[in-house]
């Protein structure tokens, strides 16, 4: 495992997405307006949420919001659509990131409380690892076809995409990103 302890990693922003889709996908936008909540118009934002079934508390539970924002690396795509065998590499926006980022390879170990700062001055906060669902899954195997002989699955993905899926977290300062 990787020592990021006072190491600073330059990204470059590749796309942006937001939106509020029963299917978690969310298409690609010019900006994103991160407000102390989350991002204006994303599914995801506001202060609050119920629990899901993988949280501590029972799900339906009202709890704080840590996951505003999320976002994907391209490595690290590029590295799980490797593993699946897919005949094109996964997009951020299939994944329901908002933000997908090039030059920090493994974006997915960024400890928590680590900062993106964008030049707007926005600052988000890392809250944990997104791990991969079979939700996630079951979209991807509807949208993406694999040169493996086995056929996508809801399940194909989410040993693949461990430990690579990439990060969720909070707004710690407003601005356009």
């Amino acid at each position: 495992m990787r020592q990021f302890v006072g190491e600073r990693w330059q990204g470059t922003v590749v796309s942006l997405h937001a939106g509020d889709k029963e299917d978690l996908s969310k298409p690609g936008v010019d900006h994103l307006l991160a407000e102390i909540g989350g991002f204006a118009g994303d599914k995801h934002a506001g202060p609050s949420r119920l629990a899901y079934s993988g949280d501590w508390e029972p799900p339906g539970t009202l709890r704080r919001n840590e996951r505003q924002w999320s976002a994907v690396s391209l490595e690290e795509l590029a590295i799980i659509s490797e593993r699946l065998g897919l005949t094109e590499t996964l997009k951020a926006e299939t994944l329901g990131a908002n933000l997908c980022i090039s030059g920090v390879p493994e974006l997915s170990l960024l400890p928590r409380g680590t900062r993106l700062i964008f030049p707007s001055g926005a600052v988000l906060i890392v809250e944990e690892y997104n791990p991969p669902c079979a939700d996630m899954g079951a979209e991807i195997a509807a949208a993406y076809r694999s040169r493996l002989a086995e056929p996508l699955t809801a399940q194909s993905w989410l040993r693949p995409a461990t430990g690579r899926r990439g990060l969720i977290g909070v707004i710690d300062v407003p601005g356009i990103i």
